[in-house]
């Protein structure tokens, strides 16, 4: 992580206790970091694996972020995108009132996703 930026990048998505699930977590990471190597990016979990949000989130600020953007990677508005994650992101605003919090939406309601996922489902 570059000491410079100000900006961090949490993908939160729900964890599991398979290590190979968080291949393709880490793998938009990757692809993220890519795309816009200025951004500071973190993988986080929900449950059953770490880092958790706010461990994920006191790392990047602790290394110079100001403002966090906190994409749930989730294909559905389950409970936990629903319920739990406001108010986690709510918590960690009062705990560092300093930082500008996003909560991005699901990125299955993004239409480019929907699109995406028809494709690979129509294949030959």
């Amino acid at each position: 992580m570059a000491t410079g930026n100000a900006r961090g990048i949490v993908l939160l998505a729900h964890g599991s206790r398979d290590e190979r699930w968080r291949e393709p977590i880490e793998a938009v990471a990757a692809r993220v970091t890519a795309l816009d190597p200025q951004a500071r990016v973190v993988c986080a979990y929900m449950e059953l694996a770490a880092p958790d949000l706010r461990t994920a989130a006191a790392a990047l600020i602790a290394s110079g972020a100001k403002a966090l953007r906190v994409v749930p990677l989730f294909l559905g508005m389950g409970k936990h995108a629903r319920e739990d994650l406001p108010l986690q992101v709510e918590a960690l605003r009062q705990a560092w009132p300093q930082v500008d919090f996003q909560l991005a939406g699901i990125v299955g309601e993004e239409p480019e996703l929907v699109d995406l996922l028809a494709r690979i489902a129509s294949k030959s």
